[in-house]
């Protein structure tokens, strides 16, 4: 559906997008994710026809719709897009909202089209409402709805979730991608969160300073990132010195970790390991012990963070029941399936 072939773009004669590839399958839902100012919204306004290139294409449906040579102008490119603010206009109702995108269709047509979408995304009871009258989630969809309205070959998001209250994303990020789903629609995203990421995508790509770091499934990004940037942007955890006793082997000082390494590294390679807070299990029969030296209350866990005799610090995520307080000590072991590799940084 969507292929970018070493895109690239400058800002005056700064670099931006620095040959950037990536393939969005028909029906796939695809997340950007990285820090602010890293090129995310960007890229999305060179795939919708706001922004030329100065390297590379873009191609929808093996159709070239930008190059260095030429630039479909973007009203004829049938992307959606939805924007971080979601641009509703205050003075509309939802059903007049998302009509605005109508324009070219005879004004019976556009009524029809624009209640039938807003029914799809489950406001056919809203369509009389003002933005001000609405939730954050329901300003969303409304921004969603005007997306779709027209049919778009390909719908892109930027930070969708931004404006949406903490205790609601992660269900709207599941109900956007079930939608999104039912309907079909392709869709490209771009968050700087990598809880929205993770709800949301089939395919994961990191950026950082204009560079695509890694495109893939969302569970190899988690657990075989290409980077260290990579994981630590994907996810909280620590970085601990290790030596390398064989393929699926590290020593480190709470013991043997075992898995499949992201890595091949040969025996006696001096390494780091990165293990995140669901690697460090409770175990009051374990012989090391570990000071909880801060502890964070989660509702159902607790992450504590743990010292080791050596001084360096760990992560646990642990359920709630089990209740410690800073200073105890409390017993660990070391459970990892994926071994986050890297070598030793002198």
């Amino acid at each position: 559906m969507l292929e970018l072939r070493k895109v690239s773009h400058r800002y005056d004669r700064s670099l931006v997008l620095d040959q950037i590839s990536l393939q969005l399958g028909e029906g796939e839902i695809g997340c950007i994710l990285g820090p602010s100012g890293c090129g995310k919204t960007t890229l999305l306004r060179c795939i919708a026809g706001f922004e030329s290139l100065a390297d590379g294409e873009i191609l929808v449906r093996a159709e070239t719709i930008s190059s260095v040579k030429e630039q479909m102008p973007p009203e004829d490119r049938r992307i959606g897009m939805v924007f971080q603010d979601y641009a509703l206009l205050p003075h509309l109702t939802s059903l007049q909202n998302v009509m605005f995108g109508l324009h070219e269709k005879p004004r019976r047509l556009q009524a029809d089209i624009a209640a039938s979408t807003l029914a799809k995304v489950g406001l056919a009871d809203f369509a009389d409402r003002y933005p001000h009258e609405l939730s954050g989630g329901q300003q969303q969809r409304v921004a969603i709805a005007r997306a779709l309205a027209p049919s778009p070959t390909l719908l892109l998001m930027d930070e969708p979730f931004s404006n949406i209250d903490a205790s609601m994303r992660a269900d709207l990020g599941g109900e956007v991608k079930i939608l999104l789903n039912q309907l079909g629609t392709t869709a490209l995203v771009a968050t700087h969160d990598h809880h929205d990421a993770f709800a949301l995508s089939d395919m994961l790509g990191v950026m950082d300073a204009g560079t695509l770091l890694q495109w893939d499934s969302a569970y190899a990004i988690y657990h075989e990132p290409a980077s260290r940037f990579v994981a630590d942007f994907v996810g909280r955890g620590v970085w601990l010195k290790g030596r390398v006793l064989s393929s699926s082997e590290i020593e480190i000082e709470p013991g043997t970790a075992h898995g499949t390494m992201t890595h091949d590294y040969p025996d006696g390679t001096d390494v780091e390991l990165f293990l995140r807070p669901d690697d460090v299990v409770h175990d009051d029969t374990s012989e090391l012990q570990a000071e909880v030296i801060s502890r964070r209350f989660r509702g159902s866990e607790f992450l504590y963070e743990l010292r080791l005799p050596s001084g360096a610090t760990l992560l646990s995520s642990v359920p709630s029941h089990h209740d410690h307080s800073i200073g105890e000590m409390v017993g660990i072991r070391i459970q990892t399936d994926h071994l986050v590799v890297f070598l030793l940084r002198e």
